[in-house]
């Protein structure tokens, strides 16, 4: 009995940690984010929503972050991020190179 208490208090703390995550959605269309920067809280795990609007696949890659997701055309997927320290981290879609970054802002 003790066992199954200290089990269901354990899910439900995870469940209520696993729901107070803070979400933002993020489309990427053809090389294109929007929005263009995301400002999150530092110091916050977060997650983000990617969904592909364009007619390729697309790219959320970013090397400060050290997260990477290809996404084909119409899927919605997420990445979570850990807690950032103040500042810029920039993004890109390696698929559209020449087109402008994106960018997470941690204030």
């Amino acid at each position: 009995m003790r066992r199954a208490l200290l089990l269901g208090g354990f899910l439900l703390n995870g469940a209520a940690w696993a729901a107070a995550l803070p979400t933002y959605e993020l489309s990427l269309q053809d090389g294109h984010f929007t929005p263009p920067q995301l400002v999150v809280k530092a110091g916050e795990r977060f997650k983000v929503v990617l969904k592909n609007t364009g007619l390729g696949p697309a790219e959320f890659e970013s090397t400060p972050l050290r997260v990477e997701k290809v996404l084909s055309p119409g899927v919605t997927t997420f990445v979570v991020i850990h807690p950032l320290q103040p500042g810029v981290y920039p993004f890109f879609d390696e698929f559209n190179p020449q087109l402008p970054e994106g960018s997470i802002r941690a204030d």
